[in-house]
């Protein structure tokens, strides 16, 4: 399941309008955010996910204090998880579920170096809650959260809590299933949404720049995507996605391609080099 949280804008709540070429690519940044979710799905474990179904299924049980159905969905449990570790026991995480958290933050680079601006003129004047408020806001990616079974923990915590049922404590068992609950792992991989728009954005001024005698309108356009471009790559570095060194090599590729494009030589191969770079660059935060 993807949820999306639109971000205001950090500086006075109101949205800014995102440029016709940011919105024309809307529908390959949901493709791509949809693609990443659905390769980590991929790598769920079917018997891990019934046997984490099965044990929220007992849980459900004590609490109406069926210890019948209580011990029935832990057995089949403790089933599934031995079939996981039996088929490779190496295996230290087993994941489960898969979400996607969207944070689109509708901004310019200048607008978010002014909020930047704002939060540490907070800071140096102490009013922390304030600039925690500001720098909140300030983020653009796609959060996907795999959840995980610990292989060496879990098992045994479940099959722990049969001989509670049978003795008839039934708050402790309930305690204990909850506490191996608790132990489950959640891992989130984030993707800057500067980065798939700035992919996109650069597909687009490609498919435009291969046309053979370019119209002047479609030299506009492909200066208007790639431009778009340059906006979105500074907009992940003005929020912290990678230091400044690493921006260099991009923007001195994307200069070098705006020279070609505008000197209007044929796109075939111009966009590979930066689109590799782009696709492999660390947004790291």
């Amino acid at each position: 399941m993807t949820n999306t949280t639109q971000k205001q804008n950090p500086r006075d709540a109101k949205r800014e309008p995102k440029s016709a070429e940011a919105k024309s690519v809307d529908p390959q940044v949901e493709s791509e955010i949809e693609r990443m979710e659905a390769d980590k799905r991929v790598s769920l474990l079917a018997d891990a996910v019934l046997s984490l179904d099965a044990t929220r299924t007992a849980l459900i049980a004590l609490d109406r204090g069926d210890k019948s159905t209580a011990l029935a969905a832990l057995e089949r449990a403790s089933g599934k998880m031995d079939l996981v570790v039996s088929r490779d026991p190496r295996l230290a995480f087993a994941p489960v579920e898969v979400s996607t958290m969207i944070l689109d933050l509708y901004a310019t680079p200048d607008t978010v170096k002014a909020a930047l601006k704002d939060a540490k003129d907070d800071l140096s004047s102490n009013h922390v809650q304030q600039a925690r408020h500001l720098l909140n806001d300030l983020a653009s990616e796609a959060d996907t959260q795999v959840t995980e079974i610990p292989l060496a923990t879990y098992p045994a915590a479940i099959k722990a809590v049969a001989p509670l049922i049978d003795a008839g404590k039934m708050a402790e068992a309930k305690g204990a299933l909850e506490a191996a609950l608790n132990t489950l792992v959640v891992v989130t991989y984030v993707v800057p949404l500067p980065q798939i728009r700035a992919q996109a954005l650069l597909q687009q001024a490609e498919q435009l720049a291969a046309r053979r005698n370019r119209t002047q309108d479609d030299n506009q356009k492909v200066r208007s995507y790639i431009n778009a471009t340059r906006t979105q790559i500074q907009l992940a570095e003005t929020l912290g996605y990678g230091s400044k060194d690493d921006y260099r090599p991009l923007y001195a590729q994307l200069d070098d391609l705006q020279k070609k494009t505008e000197s209007g030589q044929p796109g075939k191969g111009l966009f590979a080099k930066l689109e590799q770079s782009l696709k492999n660059f660390k947004f790291s935060s």
